[in-house]
């Protein structure tokens, strides 16, 4: 499989004085692979694993100081390998299973910056909490399920793929049909590894069924693990009603009738720290970075995955997925989570949307998106530019904003007259990439 973070992995790799590099996202979206893959294709196998979570016995090299030589010196021996400073790569995975380790990344920066080291694990930012953490000694980069690009990858559809990153916006009908059905399969396969892999090997969805199962039933087994934090069956309830409210507005409330609103937000706010659920702001297109004037308060949410979406919503797939119109699939929310889930990956989880409450109407567009220093509504729609009654409203409102644009089933046409560009829903990632 082709995952883009090889090349940002290569690119830290090359840069000036690298620091250690924390891998973080959700469980089993594929941090351990890319990391041994990276080392595979461009550093000859010159990695070092050490796996916390396999061995916890190693725990002990950091117990008694983090002096950087020492504990190299130990786990060269654990290894049985020498490790070349300037050469090969130290990979600690699971590492929040060894919160001194995580401090120790600090000192690896300071005493031996020819040494690159990769941290990669799930449930970090709960280890983050009781820790000292080195800020300003480490980088981050985020890691997500397969984007549609990658998934096309996936299948073997490389011509697909590579025509939908160079940009090309004026397809054929033919062609135009071919990603809508690419698309369809998307949106109940998803994005998780495991389960792109299982329907390229085996052609079923009902395979695939299977193993989104597995990976919902991962997720609450690591429920026990929050539950200094969070009552587990709060957490099942709001992770599921996340998944049913998917691009809505969210109220702590309806997310379980069995708790407390405190109580269902503790939940909400732990599963973003895991990230199996991204948290979108409102904001005010008024200034630039929309980080500015987002609100704490007025937010929806997306799942880290469309496939485990639609799984946790119980979707009947027979039914669904012969529906004509996309974007008519489970009342328009698979569309519109896709759509999030494109955008949160290339944005780097900097995601955002507008919601305008007054007296005699309410308006709200989907999303909100930074890109080369402007700010792009995003609305995930079918149907005439004339039925666009929110985004009409919010370029009316801040006519500093030079166009808007429109994901749907239609081929790409553009409206300047009215500041509108139809873009297929299948080209969402574009709007950041290009």
């Amino acid at each position: 499989m082709k995952r883009f973070i090889i090349e940002k992995l290569l690119h830290w790799h090359g840069s000036i004085k690298p620091k250690p590099l924390i891998l973080r996202g959700a469980r089993q979206v594929g941090k351990t692979w890319a990391v041994k893959k990276f080392a595979a294709q461009h550093l000859n196998n010159r990695i070092h694993i050490v796996d916390f979570e396999k061995h916890p016995d190693w725990h002990r090299v950091f117990e008694k100081n983090l002096e950087t030589k020492r504990i190299i010196s130990e786990l060269e021996l654990l290894l049985n390998k020498s490790i070349i400073l300037d050469k090969d790569l130290l990979f600690f995975d699971e590492i929040q299973s060894c919160p001194r380790a995580i401090m120790a990344l600090r000192y690896f920066y300071e005493d031996l910056p020819e040494l690159k080291v990769i941290a990669a694990g799930s449930l970090l930012e709960f280890a983050l909490k009781e820790i000292s953490f080195p800020v300003g000694r480490v980088q981050f980069m985020d890691m997500y399920p397969m984007v549609f690009t990658e998934f096309l990858y996936g299948l073997g559809k490389d011509m697909m793929a590579d025509t939908l990153i160079s940009g090309s916006k004026d397809f054929s009908e033919n062609i135009h049909q071919m990603f809508l059905e690419q698309l369809r399969l998307y949106f109940f396969i998803g994005g998780m590894p495991e389960c792109v892999k299982t329907y390229r090997d085996f052609n079923k969805l009902k395979r695939v069924s299977d193993i989104q199962e597995g990976l919902i039933e991962a997720y609450r087994a690591d429920f026990s693990k929050y539950a200094a934090y969070s009552d587990k069956r709060c957490l099942n309830s709001v992770l599921t009603n996340t998944a049913r409210f998917s691009g809505q507005q969210i109220k702590y409330t309806r997310l379980s009738d069995d708790f407390t609103q405190p109580t269902n937000k503790k939940a909400f706010d732990l599963l973003s720290m895991a990230r199996i659920i991204y948290k979108i702001p409102s904001a005010s297109p008024a200034g630039y970075p929309l980080s500015v004037l987002a609100s704490d308060k007025k937010f929806k949410a997306l799942l880290v995955d469309i496939g485990l979406m639609q799984y946790l919503c119980g979707l009947n797939i027979n039914e669904e997925i012969y529906k004509k119109d996309l974007l008519n699939i489970y009342n328009g929310a698979l569309a519109e989570q896709f759509a999030g889930q494109e955008l949160v990956a290339h944005s780097r989880n900097q995601l955002y949307y507008w919601s305008r409450d007054a007296k005699s109407s309410s308006a709200e567009v989907d999303y909100l998106v930074q890109n080369s220093g402007k700010i792009l509504p995003v609305e995930v729609k079918s149907g005439s530019a004339g039925r666009l009654k929110s985004l009409h409203l919010l370029l009316k409102t801040y006519p500093e904003i030079t166009k808007a644009y429109v994901l749907s089933q239609r081929p790409y046409e553009e409206l300047p007259g009215q500041k509108l560009i139809f873009q297929p829903l299948y080209t969402a990632s574009n709007l950041i990439i290009n």
